[in-house]
C-alpha cells in the first residue's frame, strides 16, 4: 500500500520527463511507487524496494524505474537483483558511467572481490568524478580486506583526499573506512584518531564513528536518562583530549592474514559527541574540485 499523502508529484522534473512515455494513469501510479521507494530506504529497505519492483512491473522500460529498483535492492542487501537491475540501467543512453561503485560493491556482497577488484582497475574507473573515484577505492580497500590483504587495503586509501584538511562530501566516509583498514591490519591506535576525524566530519550522522572510537578506546557510553521521565536524552559524550596527528603517508606493516566476512556496504547512524572532537573546516561554497 502507498503511504497516504503520496501524489507522485514529489519526484524530481526529470524523472517525470521519462515517465512521460506511459498512459497517463499509470505514469501517476508508477511515479507514486518511486516516492514511496524513495522515502522508506532508509526506514525500511526490504519495504522500499517491494514497492520499486512494483513499479518495475509495471514500467520496466523506464530508466528511473531499473535504477529505482537497483538502489533499493542495493540497500536491502539483494546484490544480484542490484547488479542485475543497475547494469540494465547503465545499458540507457546518459547512464553508461553510473553507479560503478556500487556494482563492484554487490559484487563484495556475493562473496566476489575480485571481481570487485577487476571493476575498480576498469577503464572506466578512471574517468570518474572524484567523488565517485573515493567511493570506488573505498570499496577496493573493503575488497582487499575480503582476500585478506590487510595492509593493501590501508595503502589502498593513502590518497591526497585523506590530507584534506576541509570538509568534503566524502569526508566521514573516507576517514571511517580509513580507520577501519588500521583496525583489521592491527593498527588499532592509529584508527582511533582516524574514527574521530570520521565523526567531526559526519554532520549527516551516517556512520558509527563515535562508538568505534569509544570501543577501541575501552569507554562505554550508558544512557542513564529515563526515557519515561526525559523529553530529550542527552547525546554522549567522549572523555577525551585527543588531539589527532596530522595525516600523513603510511608504510604498509606486516599483518597475520585470516578469514573475513565480506561486509555490508550499509552504514548505519549515531549520534556525534559534542566535543572532543578536531575541527574541520567547512567547504568554500565558491570552490570548486
Amino acid at each position: 500500500m502507498i503511504p497516504e499523502g503520496i501524489t507522485g508529484e514529489e519526484l524530481d522534473v526529470e524523472a517525470r520527463e521519462e515517465l512521460r512515455t506511459l498512459p497517463k494513469d499509470l505514469a501517476a501510479l508508477v511515479a507514486r511507487h518511486l516516492v514511496a521507494a524513495g522515502q522508506l530506504v532508509e526506514e525500511d529497505a526490504d519495504l522500499a524496494y517491494r514497492h520499486a519492483k512494483t513499479a518495475r512491473r509495471l514500467a520496466s522500460r523506464v530508466g528511473v524505474v531499473r535504477e529505482a529498483c537497483g538502489l533499493t535492492a542495493y540497500h536491502a542487501g539483494a546484490w544480484s537483483e542490484a547488479l542485475s537491475e543497475l547494469r540494465a540501467a547503465r545499458r540507457l543512453p546518459g547512464r553508461e558511467d553510473l553507479y560503478l561503485s556500487i556494482l563492484a560493491d554487490c559484487e563484495r556482497g556475493l562473496g566476489r572481490p575480485e571481481r570487485a577488484l577487476d571493476i575498480t582497475r576498469s577503464k572506466e574507473a578512471g574517468s570518474l568524478p572524484k567523488e565517485e573515484r573515493i567511493e570506488l577505492q573505498i570499496v577496493e580497500s573493503g575488497a582487499r580486506r575480503d582476500l585478506g590483504q590487510f595492509d593493501a587495503a590501508v595503502v589502498a586509501l593513502q590518497i591526497p583526499e585523506l590530507k584534506d584538511r576541509r570538509l568534503r562530501p566524502w569526508s566521514a566516509r573516507l576517514f571511517y573506512a580509513y580507520a577501519d583498514a588500521l583496525v583489521a591490519a592491527g593498527r588499532e591506535e592509529e584508527a582511533k584518531d582516524w574514527f574521530l576525524r570520521s565523526a567531526a566530519a559526519d554532520r549527516d550522522e551516517e556512520t558509527d564513528a563515535t562508538e568505534r572510537y569509544a570501543e577501541l578506546d575501552g569507554l562505554e557510553i550508558i544512557d542513564t536518562v529515563d526515557p519515561e521521565t526525559a523529553e530529550e536524552a542527552p547525546e554522549p559524550g567522549l572523555a577525551s583530549d585527543l588531539e589527532p596527528a596530522e595525516p600523513e603517508a603510511l608504510e604498509p606493516e606486516a599483518a597475520e592474514p585470516g578469514p573475513r566476512e565480506p561486509e555490508s556496504p550499509l552504514t548505519l547512524s549515531f549520534q556525534p559527541p559534542p566535543d572532543s572532537l578536531p575541527d574541520l573546516e567547512e567547504p568554500d561554497p565558491e570552490e570548486t574540485d
